[in-house]
């Protein structure tokens, strides 16, 4: 399980640096216009996957008090700025900076993990069960980012801006295991 989560997380980092690569050849104001999403703009849906990053680190780190190394990696998303608003051309630097620590920092969780850790009983924020395993939060981050880094695509397929980081690239996979 450890494998599968720490390939998802190399993924998730891998992805949102794709996204934010192509959106910063963008001026601010289009990224900034409305686009009819749910969360408006193509900023808008990025800071949305950043601020569900935090949300997910947030409900780990209530699972995870009993391991320092995880703890010192989930105070760090608690102090990242990420702008609620039209982000101005410093703020969406920062956000870059947010994302690269967020994404590191879950990497690094999962790296200190043992196998039997992601089974933990974790507060999920409401509904039915009141508490999931880890691994089943670890695995909603995971397909949380893939379904807005989607709305992503769409917006930037209809404004033809080439882009494709939706495959996980083989170097993400664990290595095979050989008959002996």
């Amino acid at each position: 399980m450890k494998e599968t989560c720490l390939m998802f997380a190399q993924y998730h980092k891998a992805a949102n640096q794709a996204v934010l690569s192509i959106l910063q050849t963008l001026s601010p104001e289009e990224r900034e216009k409305e686009r009819g999403s749910y969360y408006g703009s193509l900023s808008g849906l990025i800071r949305h996957i950043g601020e569900g990053t935090r949300f997910f680190q947030g409900l780990f780190k209530g699972a995870l008090s009993h391991k320092a190394p995880a703890l010192k990696a989930l105070t760090l998303a608690e102090s990242l700025v990420i702008p609620q608003d039209t982000a101005t051309e410093a703020q969406w630097k920062a956000l870059v900076r947010a994302f690269e620590a967020l994404d590191d920092g879950l990497i690094q969780v999962i790296s200190v993990l043992d196998e039997q850790d992601f089974t933990i009983p974790t507060q999920w924020y409401g509904g039915n069960p009141d508490t999931v395993p880890l691994y089943f939060l670890l695995y909603q981050l995971t397909m949380h980012g893939a379904h807005h880094r989607g709305q992503i695509a769409q917006i930037l397929d209809e404004l033809k801006i080439s882009n494709d980081y939706s495959g996980i690239n083989a170097a993400f996979l664990p290595p095979p295991v050989l008959p002996q």
